[in-house]
Order: structure tokens, then sequence, then C-alpha cells
């Protein structure tokens, strides 16, 4: 599947990526090889594989909840650089 120039800048613009047009000639020749390659995967019989739901023969270990010593506030504040009061400061992060 090819995919053209007018494809690849429509994506970058929803995606807020800039690209020359040298960038949009690679990401184009990127992108249709990936889909060529999703397009190879489609051929293969999967008929008889079971559905992967992970990659980990890992178990979860459950344990009750303990009650265990904590740290009071005034504790936890005092290292901190910066407090308000209760709080803990930190710089702002959203507009």
């Amino acid at each position: 599947m090819k995919i053209d120039k007018e494809t690849i800048k429509k994506i970058a613009h929803l995606a807020r990526l800039e690209f020359d047009e040298k960038g949009v000639e690679k990401m184009s020749k990127d992108m249709t090889q990936i889909l060529d390659w999703v397009e190879q995967l489609e051929e293969v019989d999967t008929t008889d594989v079971e559905p992967l739901t992970t990659m980990s023969e890992e178990v979860n270990v459950f344990r009750k909840d303990e009650v265990a010593d904590q740290i009071t506030r005034d504790e936890a504040l005092k290292n901190a650089p910066k407090t308000d009061g209760e709080y803990f400061r930190v710089p702002k992060v959203l507009e």
C-alpha cells in the first residue's frame, strides 16, 4: 500500500509534527514499508493460535493489608523545599 505525500502531511498536521519535503518523502517511504509488513502479517494462518494476553508468566501475589507505623504530616513536610501550611508547594505545571 502506497502512502502519498498529502496523506503524510495530513497525519503530520493531526499529530502536530512538522516535516520538510525531504522528511515527507522519507516518512512516506517508512509508512509504506510498515503497512506492507502489516499486510504480510495478515497472510499468516493463526487458526490454531490462542490469543496472547500477556508476555509474562508471572502471577500476582496477594496479601492482606497490614497497619504499620506512619510518619506524621509535620515529619513529611519537614524536608520539603516549599510548603503552604499543611501542603507541599510544587511548581505550576499547567497554564
